[in-house]
């Protein structure tokens, strides 16, 4: 969904997706927010007709574009729904949408947090019916990560026009374990080479500072000698990185390079993608001595149990080790037992 859709959810739902927007919560977040409640009131119209024909008499519903439920019917529309109709929609979404796990759980804070934000914020609703939904297990997986020797496979593929570029992009993603985000919003004014340092804004506009080392210094001195000038669009002219159209590089473009030079190495098919890149980033550091609480700060992450994860892959890799040695089988008897 895109917020040029916003005017087809309820006007509650668009308030409160301001109320998420004036806190700061990222873009993708919200998007997120707006996707999931849109789902999931389109569900009830379609399987709850009469509890639409109840609050909203003689009006024509429509699952599409549903900024019709609003007003004083809207809250008791909002109050009349239960958390087995919940229940029911997350069935759905696993039977239905094929959604898995993971994102029933988040559609799931998605109801929990707005049906919250009803009674605490608006004060429409006496309790949150929501607190009961139940949320899928998620199985914990741990993050895939390129190789060493993938690592240096995959720069070496870089070539091309647009190669000091797209040299210097892999380079920060592979040292400094930006998100995709973080990478396409660097502003040039956001650079201090001669203090290697480079500030970045990550989720929720929250800004740190990430010290480069002499890879990214070099990377970043090679692209800004060929980087555009005059050439690139003036709302885009701080941005670090510039296209092949003169503005800004988005997203997907990114992912389409990283998709090129993963092929060229022949580490396609594999699953990488530009997050497993930041893994990358961050299991080679903590493999080589970085220890979890400046891990932390690397990555910009709020919580330390979010970087915790790559202690438990530093232990399956030991586990792994162990059964490498040649001795590891030895004296093991078969089980001749049935």
């Amino acid at each position: 969904m895109k917020r040029d859709d916003f005017h087809t959810l309820p006007p509650l739902v668009r308030y409160y997706l301001d109320y998420l927007t004036n806190l700061s919560k990222a873009d993708l977040t919200i998007l997120e927010y707006a996707s999931d409640l849109r789902c999931f009131f389109a569900f009830i119209v379609e399987h709850e007709p009469a509890l639409c024909a109840h609050c909203f008499p003689g009006v024509d519903y429509d699952a599409e574009n549903l900024s019709w439920i609003d007003g004083k019917p809207a809250e008791d529309f909002f109050g009349a729904i239960s958390v087995q109709i919940a229940t029911e929609f997350l069935a759905y979404c696993r039977t239905e949408r094929d959604n898995n796990p993971r994102t029933r759980a988040r559609k799931t804070v998605s109801i929990n947090r707005f049906f919250r934000w009803l009674v605490v914020s608006r004060h429409i609703l006496e309790s949150n019916p929501m607190e009961e939904l139940t949320s899928p297990k998620i199985d914990k997986t741990l993050p895939k990560y390129l190789s060493l020797e993938e690592c240096r496979s995959l720069l070496d593929a870089v070539e091309g026009d647009y190669r000091e570029r797209d040299s210097c992009m892999l380079i920060l993603f592979l040292n400094c374990g930006m998100r995709l985000s973080e990478l396409c919003g660097i502003n040039l004014p956001d650079i201090r080479l001669q203090e290697g340092t480079l500030r970045i804004r990550g989720k929720g506009s929250k800004e740190r500072v990430v010290y480069l080392n002499h890879a990214c210094i070099a990377a970043i001195g090679r692209y800004l000698r060929v980087r555009p000038q005059d050439s690139v669009q003036q709302k885009d002219r701080d941005a670090l990185f510039i296209s092949r159209n003169n503005r800004r590089i988005n997203q997907r473009s990114v992912e389409l390079m990283l998709e090129k030079y993963l092929k060229l190495a022949g580490l396609d098919g594999r699953g990488y993608s530009v997050h497993k890149l930041r893994h990358t980033a961050a299991t080679l550091l903590y493999q080589n001595d970085v220890d979890v609480l400046q891990l932390k700060e690397i990555l910009g992450h709020e919580n330390l149990t979010t970087t915790e994860i790559y202690t438990h892959l530093a232990s399956r890799q030991l586990r792994e080790a162990v059964e490498k040695n040649p001795l590891a089988m030895e004296g093991v008897q078969p089980d001749t037992d049935g």
